[in-house]
């Protein structure tokens, strides 16, 4: 029987087309970075001072090495070639080619971006996609914003770009960069300004093309220099032809009369003060001098180069707009007698696109979501989409450029020496383009989860691209971030691994055998690392340091102690139960197709009940307090005496999250295993003592079995704690640090010395990993998921036999389905306007709650405000944040019958037949 595709939306025939006949529809996406300077990448420096070695002010003149940024742009899959828009406003004092923002010396709370611009549109293809700029028409702000901020403490809000003044009377820019393909390798470009202001206001558009420059000759390895050339176009347009050894011939059509400008991708190291000639006299910011300084000779009147623009000047009435249309293709170039490509056919495909994208959203898009929720899930996901970035540091190359290659005679030590086999080559998910535009490994895990919804390979590529060997380190350490790939980050990419494994076989019916072997080969490695590496003495404890919680403890946790001694982590000891249970459900998914790795469903079984029982030890040497119902980090002094940390925090949240339960299916597929379990715990019947009750005479609901931390007693202590308002439920999610620590802060003296943590629901009050996120009271959304995951996973067991009362002292009883939906439902109302018309990620600022080309323009911002739902930290940061589109489909579909009836398998189907 012939497979029916009449209603599978176009967009999803063209991933099937990617990866089915490798057709290149991915070949061009928003893979340019956001922020390229102040990175550990383009740092050249003696000392490491990244941010201050390549600073904002010269990134215009100075030739990037690894990576491009710029502002709406494009690049190909490698970055060879770059396209991106300049805008200027006639008073600024340079063009604005990329987003401006603080260094992290610079802002009282860290790094932090200076500019509004909204990733409103994208398909996973990049067939159509739309961004948007918000640009003053006034002098932009530069040295108030740095000067302000500065002089800012750390109690102090951040002085934003609204504080300035500089939008009153809505004197600016909407300037809307839309792309749409018209084939694999021609792409249509549209740019709109739209005056909001009350005057008539002028705008120079500069899209400007460009080549990544590899072939300077102090790198390590030059390549050949490409050329950009002006050609003669088709009437009423002009024309520039880019050549690329390696990546061929483009052509970029610009319709209307407007001026080609060309100079070269080469640093002007006259102007930044470096004792190295320049070039010749077209220099990187040629282009910048000719437009703001009127330096006719600063561009090259050949009309050749490595970087050119076409130069509008376009005068907007109040209210009015006024359309740009350009074509990159790498067709042939068009002479003066052939078609054009601004025809008929240039709006019509810009329509159809846009269509595709509306129609490709409506079938992955609940259909009980409002449009509010749906527009919500689509921006989020559009975020997901336009955050990828083409990620180049071959480590080879940059440490001998840095004269710190461990293989080379007399290298010097330095940063990430030890990884010197890493080559990164390749478009990664980052958390955000100008705030982190370098990936974090757990960070990327949760990203899965949403991109999963529109493209599952994508998602499964990243992934695979953590365990290649190119990434992970011959020991089985995966890399942190650039700054110190040897940090430690929370092992979730079993998890992540999983969840894409079930989502395949809900879309497609089948199981990716190859991907999961090679998964769980390279995850082995890295459990192996943790348990070799992160277990002092054997004990099935584990540290880890700061484990992605940044400033949760009362000390630094990835730095010496104060006190001596080392830390027993009662979040590090979590994550690894949960790994185990991860790699128990991978092992039996393989088993069912190699019967060789039944006997790893017994060593990960076997492996979670030894740290379980090291875990919930009873007494002063467990991280279990009785008297307190909660866990806590255990610090063992260098007596060998331990005491609790009472903090309460995610930490002590966290083992909630080691929870997994087993189907009957499952232990039918490894009936070896299964029996092997059960006669060691008959054997030792003290592992029993120390885990959730489970196995005959324990089993749930349709015979489920469960492997959990906590037992039923401590369950219910920790959810009571976790669903009082008082303490950890927010409005808006589960708080990071209980707001018990508001009245109740943790002290605790050092030689003289006070340490404390205080319950603080909006930004850090300390410099703790750069200051610039916190972990003390606010909601962060990877951390509730996987609360989400875990209820879920106990109401699959208790169904309606475990009901508590939430919000804890209400009277209201729930079920643990009804418990989780609850969170929920409190992290997707950050997004959603509520009762009086507003969106609490937006707090109090009045622009965005209330101005119609503002209000439904979303950002996804890094965490949120314990008490009011208002974003902070990175404003982009879609990645894990974009988890939010995750629970608006999966509680869209999912209801608690349907749950348990289904299994854990409801949580990934799509949900077309309700339709």
């Amino acid at each position: 029987m012939s497979k029916d595709t009449t209603k599978i939306p176009v967009e999803q025939k063209r991933l099937e087309e990617v990866s089915s006949q490798g057709v290149p529809w991915k070949k061009w996406g928003p893979y340019l970075s956001e922020r390229q300077w102040g990175t550990v990448r383009e740092d050249y420096s003696e000392s490491g001072d990244a941010w201050n070695f390549f600073t904002h002010d010269h990134a215009r003149s100075r030739a990037y090495r690894w990576g491009e940024d710029g502002l709406g742009g494009i690049s190909d899959d490698k970055q060879r070639l770059c396209f991106a828009l300049a805008l200027w406003n006639g008073k600024d004092p340079i063009l604005k080619e990329r987003l401006f923002g603080l260094t992290n010396s610079e802002a009282n709370h860290g790094e932090d971006v200076k500019e509004y611009y909204f990733y409103l549109d994208s398909t996973p293809t990049h067939s159509y996609m739309k961004y948007l700029y918000k640009y003053p028409q006034a002098a932009f702000p530069y040295a108030d914003l740095v000067e302000t901020n500065r002089r800012r403490t750390r109690d102090e809000m951040e002085y934003e770009l609204l504080d300035t003044g500089i939008f009153q009377e809505d004197r600016y820019f909407d300037v809307f960069v839309e792309y749409a393909k018209a084939g694999p390798e021609d792409i249509l470009v549209k740019i709109t300004a739209a005056n909001r202001g009350p005057e008539a206001a002028e705008l120079h558009v500069l899209p400007t093309l460009w080549f990544r420059n590899d072939w300077a000759t102090w790198i390590a390895k030059p390549s050949e220099k490409p050329m950009l050339s002006q050609v003669e176009g088709p009437a009423g347009a002009s024309a520039i032809e880019a050549t690329h050894p390696a990546l061929g011939a483009y052509t970029l059509y610009c319709e209307g009369d407007a001026p080609l400008v060309f100079t070269e991708n080469e640093t002007n190291h006259t102007r930044l003060g470096l004792d190295y000639p320049n070039a010749g006299p077209y220099l990187k910011d040629g282009i910048n001098e000719y437009v703001v300084q009127g330096r006719r000779e600063a561009v090259n009147p050949d009309r050749l180069g490595t970087k050119a623009a076409a130069h509008y000047r376009i005068k907007v009435g109040p209210g009015q707009s006024a359309t740009l249309r350009l074509c990159l293709t790498g067709q042939s170039p068009a002479g003066k007698d052939k078609k054009t490509p601004f025809g008929p056919g240039f709006d019509q495909t810009m329509a159809a696109r846009l269509r595709e994208a509306d129609e490709f959203y409506r079938n992955v898009t609940p259909p009980s979501a409002s449009p509010d929720e749906a527009m919500v899930m689509r921006q989020a996901i559009a975020g997901m989409l336009w955050s990828k970035q083409y990620y180049y540091f071959d480590a080879d190359s940059w440490l001998e450029e840095h004269r710190a290659h461990p293989l080379h005679h007399g290298s010097r030590d330095f940063r990430n020496r030890e990884w010197f086999h890493m080559i990164n080559d390749d478009i990664i998910s980052m958390p955000d383009k100008w705030e982190y535009p370098w990936y974090a490994a757990w960070d990327l895990a949760f990203h899965t989860l949403p991109i999963a919804i529109v493209d599952p390979d994508f998602a499964k590529d990243q992934m695979d691209l953590m365990l290649r060997g190119r990434y992970l380190h011959p020991s089985g350490q995966l890399p942190a971030y650039e700054w110190n790939f040897s940090d430690v980050n929370p092992p979730v990419h079993a998890f992540a691994t999983l969840f894409l494994h079930r989502t395949e076989q809900a879309l497609r019916g089948e199981t990716d055998v190859d991907f999961l072997k090679f998964a769980f080969n390279k995850l082995m490695l890295n459990f192996t690392w943790w348990v070799n590496r992160k277990d002092r003495f054997g004990k099935n404890v584990f540290e880890g340091g700061f484990l992605g919680l940044d400033n949760i403890g009362v000390f630094d946790r990835s730095a010496p102690l104060p006190t001596g001694g080392y830390l027993e982590q009662a979040d590090g000891t979590a994550w690894m139960a949960l790994f185990t249970q991860n790699m128990l459900e991978l092992a039996v998914e393989i088993a069912s197709h190699d019967t060789t790795y039944e006997e790893m469903v017994h060593k990960f079984a076997e492996h979670f009940c030894y740290i379980a029982a090291a875990m919930n030890k009873p007494g002063a040497e467990g991280m279990w307090d009785e008297a307190d119902g909660f866990y806590y980090d255990l610090l063992r002094l260098p007596d060998g005496s331990g005491t609790r940390l009472k903090v309460r925090s995610m930490v002590g949240l966290l083992p909630l999250c080691a929870t997994t339960v087993i189907e009957k299916w499952q232990r039918e597929r490894v009936p070896q295993a299964t029996t092997a379990l059960l006669a060691r715990l008959r054997q030792m019947p003290e592992l029993l003592e120390s885990i959730h009750p489970t196995g005959p005479g324990h089993l749930g609901v349709d015979e489920r079995g469960i492997f959990a931390l906590v037992n039923p007693e401590r369950l219910r202590r920790v959810l009571t704690k976790m669903l009082d308002e008082n303490e950890f439920l927010s409005p808006y999610g589960i708080r990071s640090l209980s707001k018990f620590h508001q009245r109740n802060p943790f002290v605790f003296h050092v030689n003289g010395q006070e340490y404390r943590v205080d319950y603080l629901p909006a930004e850090s009050n300390t410099g703790m990993f750069g200051g610039n996120s916190n972990w003390r009271g606010p909601v962060w959304m990877p951390v509730n998921t996987l609360l989400i995951r875990s209820l879920l996973n106990f109401y699959l067991y208790y169904g309606d036999n475990f009901k508590i009362e939430c919000p804890t002292g209400s009277g209201k009883m729930m079920n643990l389905f009804q418990v989780a939906k609850e969170i929920a439902d409190r992290l997707t109302s950050i997004f959603l306007r509520n009762e009086h018309g507003k969106r609490p990620v937006y707090g109090g600022t009045e622009k965005f709650q209330a101005d119609p080309h503002w209000r439904d323009h979303i950002l996804f911002y890094e965490y949120f405000h314990g008490d009011n739902g208002a974003g902070l930290g990175a404003s982009h940061q879609t990645g894990w944040t974009g988890i939010v589109a995750k629970l608006i489909q999966l509680f869209g579909l999912l209801d608690a019958q349907k749950s348990l009836e289904i299994g854990k398998a409801a949580a990934f189907i799509r949900g077309k037949s309700e339709r």
